[in-house]
């Protein structure tokens, strides 16, 4: 019975994966959830303190990755949008191109200041991350 849900756990993970969902998960996010799942597999098996271990520790990594995402500073895209000058349905080109003026100007090495550069650095990315999220993954 363990593996039947372990297997529905990994197949869900995976469906999810494939449809784009998961595309802000690492390669340690995934070995985090690896270890949960042996930790669950060790716990269902008799091994308990091995077990409570690796799922304790999986879930700790959990944590440190849900307080590092939160302390990222954000943009709405409204704002990403305004500052780069780009419409609602800007091509990942145009809002590359955009970026490339923009930060030509207030680059700390053309004069510049650090903080605006850092800005529009933020847009752009803000902007491509928005079009992943919308773009659905390929059949």
């Amino acid at each position: 019975m363990p593996g039947v849900i372990i297997f529905l756990i990994l197949a869900g993970a995976g469906w999810l994966w494939w449809k784009g969902k998961l595309k802000g998960v690492t390669y340690e996010d995934a070995i985090a959830g690896v270890v949960f799942l042996l930790g669950l597999r060790l716990l269902t098996t008799g091994k308990l303190l091995l077990g409570a271990i690796l799922m304790s520790g999986a879930l700790l990594w959990g944590a440190h990755r849900r307080s590092q995402l939160s302390r990222r500073p954000r943009m709405s895209v409204e704002d990403a949008r305004a500052l780069l000058g780009v419409s609602d349905h800007a091509t990942l080109q145009e809002i590359r191109e955009a970026h490339r003026r923009l930060i030509a100007k207030v680059h700390p090495d053309t004069g510049g200041s650090p903080e605006l550069a850092r800005r529009v650095n933020m847009a752009r990315d803000t902007l491509v991350a928005e079009m992943n999220r919308k773009t659905p993954r390929a059949s």
